[in-house]
C-alpha cells in the first residue's frame, strides 16, 4: 500500500552520507519533531535526477528555510558512499541532506518501489517528494513515470 497524507513515515535504519563518511541513521532522526521535505530519485548521477532534480533543491535550499523547513534531504536506492559523491559532486553540504536506501527497504516500506529489473537497474525509487511534520506526511507529489513536474523544488515550494 502507497503511503498518503496523513500517515506516519516508518520507523527503520537508514544510512546517510557525511563528511566523515556514512553513518547509520533513522527515520525517526530524520523527521522526530522536525519540519522535513524528501525527494527521491531512481538514481544517483542519472540525467534527470542530476541536471534537474537534486541541482533545484540545491539552489533553493534558502528559501525552503526561510519557509521553515528544518530539513531537505534526498534519497535514492544506492549506497552511502554513491550518496556522498554524487552530494560532493552536487554541492549539497550544508543544503541537501544525501540519503542512502541501498537496498530500496524504504521504497518498498512506502509502497514506491519501481521495478527496473528489466532494465538491468534492480529496485528503485519512483519519483516523488513529500513533505512531513513530525513524521505525518502533509504533502506527497508522486511523479508519472518519466515525469518531472510534481516533485520539483519549485513544486514543493508551493505547498510548504
Amino acid at each position: 500500500m502507497t503511503i498518503k497524507v496523513g500517515d506516519k513515515i516508518p520507523s527503520m535504519k537508514l544510512m546517510k552520507a557525511t563528511a566523515e563518511g556514512p553513518k547509520e541513521t533513522s527515520t525517526d532522526e530524520i523527521f522526530g519533531g522536525k519540519k522535513v521535505v524528501l525527494f527521491a530519485v531512481p538514481g544517483a548521477f542519472t540525467p534527470t535526477c542530476s541536471a534537474k532534480h537534486l541541482p533545484g533543491f540545491v539552489q533553493h535550499a534558502e528559501d525552503f528555510k526561510a519557509k521553515g523547513v528544518d530539513t531537505v534531504a534526498c534519497i535514492s536506492v544506492n549506497d552511502a558512499f554513491v550518496m556522498g559523491a554524487w552530494g560532493k559532486d552536487q554541492g549539497t553540504e550544508g543544503k541537501v541532506e544525501m540519503v542512502a536506501d541501498g537496498a530500496a527497504a524504504f521504497a518498498k516500506a512506502i509502497g514506491l518501489e519501481l521495478d527496473l529489473n528489466g532494465r538491468g537497474m534492480g529496485w528503485r525509487s519512483q519519483r516523488y517528494a513529500l513533505v512531513a511534520q513530525d513524521g505525518v506526511v502533509t504533502h506527497l507529489g508522486v511523479e508519472a513515470p518519466g515525469g518531472f513536474e510534481v516533485s520539483k523544488a519549485e513544486a514543493i515550494l508551493e505547498v510548504v
